[in-house]
């Protein structure tokens, strides 16, 4: 393994797209350590009865930090690497995941959740991109959703935990799931060293000769005169070449022409997955099953395990389709179907609930109407099929293939970090904002989901199928305001065309320098 990396591990596209994907599992981990603990009296008792302002500033200090660990990718990722930001990211969620488990008190517990979220933040970004700079265009969607599918699998896992863990009198019934939350970060920084670097990072930092070897590995089973491996090669030395001349990367490279539209676009998709009301569904599903009249802790974590489990399951299709379906149908369908459900549960709500108190706790509830509450659960279940099948895997590919190579680190971070900074806004206000205004609460994001359908529709471009150097060229077609004018052909290039352009182009900077010094 003289290489620093296996190229048997290498040489499977799976493999070497899909391990990275652990660190999407630690935000799923997160949102289920505090889902599963909402009604355990333990961990109610050792934070001294948090409220719902209290417990929504708890579950925010996960989003704060990760927002944090988010914006810390820009530098990250293209001074350290792709690879060894991922590494970092795993010891950090170990030494998070330390402190809570052993957290006495509200503060040491949200410090604990800070340090993970740094962790979550990082890898939530990053992941993305290494995922997308190390695979073939024709399997890129498939593989960068995968994040998705294994924030789902982290959902599951440890709710699971949870679940089993309630059984537990005293605080082992929640310290044991968040202790054993930090081995599969530990798997993650250990596997890392055994998989490649990004060849688009390494060709960045003038490590041709090992990046035309990694593509090899990755693409070609070792040869380098594989016409894929040429082709992406050719392809990366034309847009390194290019960004050499146009000078040194800064955050003012985002608002060079053609950027601006790109950065608004990640960002503004990143935004609208926080707003469709997912997150809340899956950290505060207790609350809302509690509101629609399903009482009975063990068979609210029932239920709650069913929505879980139906998450893991419909995101599957998503991964096998993103690249035949494309990215803008699943949006376009996603935004509209989440939508109507969500007004089906604010409508149900408001028909037949009324303010009472649960579990010593003022909140808007349906009583003695098995009907409405079916519905509501049903409507709820719904809900989360149509995001694990349309928004959850697209909102995390759409972004990291949108940038250039030179701006594609902080871009991507950029767009994550607005992820986050919505997580953490949503994430403290639901629970207060569901103890006021209640059904409301529905109406509210389900008009989000129908406004994020109207921006999709006209500003968002098909990108499924196009290599990260050839969507460059959809966005130089114009069309802001009117995407769907943009051909799904549009940037695909064959290896002859790549080639010929290649060698018009004139030499980067560093080649002239080095001309001038021989």
């Amino acid at each position: 393994m003289g290489k620093g990396y296996s190229a048997r591990i290498a040489s499977n596209p799976y493999i070497v797209g899909s391990f990275a994907c652990i660190g999407g599992g630690l935000f799923g981990l997160d949102i289920s350590s505090m889902s599963g603990v909402l009604s355990n009296d333990a961990y109610k008792r050792t934070f001294g009865l948090p409220g719902p302002n209290a417990q929504g500033a708890i579950v925010a200090a996960m989003p704060a930090g990760s927002l944090v660990g988010a914006l810390a990718v820009t530098q990250l990722a293209d001074r350290i690497g792709r690879k060894r930001t991922i590494i970092l990211a795993g010891i950090i969620w170990v030494i998070g995941s330390i402190l809570q488990c052993a957290a006495v008190d509200r503060g040491m517990l949200v410090v604990g959740r800070i340090i993970s979220g740094i962790s979550v933040g990082l890898s939530s970004a990053v992941v993305p991109i290494y995922q997308s700079e190390i695979t073939a265009p024709a399997i890129r969607g498939r593989i960068v959703s995968l994040q998705q599918w294994s924030i789902t699998w982290g959902i599951l896992i440890q709710y699971f935990i949870q679940f089993g863990s309630s059984y537990i009198n005293g605080t082992a019934s929640f310290r044991i799931p968040w202790g054993l939350q930090m081995i599969p970060a530990i798997i993650l920084s250990l596997g890392m060293t055994l998989f490649p670097e990004s060849p688009r990072y390494l060709f960045d930092h003038g490590r041709e000769e090992e990046a035309l070897e990694i593509l090899a590995d990755l693409h070609g089973g070792g040869d380098k005169t594989d016409e894929l491996v040429v082709l992406e090669f050719e392809e990366i030395k034309e847009q390194v070449r290019y960004e050499q001349r146009e000078g040194a990367k800064s955050y003012l490279d985002l608002l060079k022409p053609g950027n601006p539209r790109r950065v608004f676009l990640g960002c503004a998709l990143q935004m609208w997955s926080q707003l469709s009301g997912m997150n809340v569904m899956m950290y505060y599903i207790i609350y809302v099953f509690q509101g629609a009249g399903l009482v009975g802790r063990r068979g609210n974590l029932i239920a709650d395990s069913v929505q879980y489990v139906l998450n893991v399951v419909l995101t599957i299709p998503a991964i096998i389709y993103i690249d035949k379906w494309g990215r803008r149908p699943m949006l376009l369908a996603g935004t509209l179907l989440m939508g109507f459900w969500l007004f089906l549960v604010g409508g149900l709500q408001a028909r037949f609930g009324h303010w009472g108190i649960v579990d010593d706790s003022r909140i808007w509830v349906i009583s003695d109407n098995g009907a409405a509450t079916k519905a509501i659960i049903v409507c709820s279940y719904l809900f989360v099929c149509s995001f694990a099948i349309t928004m959850g895997p697209v909102s995390w590919t759409y972004p990291a293939e949108l940038y250039s190579l030179k701006v594609r680190g902080k871009a991507v971070s950029l767009a994550t970090a607005t992820n986050w900074l919505f997580n953490f806004a949503l994430a403290w206000a639901v629970p207060p904002g569901l103890s006021t205004i209640a059904w409301k609460t529905y109406f509210i994001f389900g008009t989000f989901n129908f406004a994020a359908f109207v921006h999709i529709f006209f500003m968002y471009p098909e990108t499924v199928g196009r290599s990260l150097e050839e969507v460059e060229e959809i966005f130089q077609q114009g069309h802001v305001f009117t995407a769907w004018n943009i051909g799904k052909n549009v940037g695909k290039k064959t290896l002859a065309e790549v080639v010929e352009k290649s060698k018009t182009a004139p030499e980067g900077k560093e080649s002239i320098d080095d001309g001038d010094s021989a």
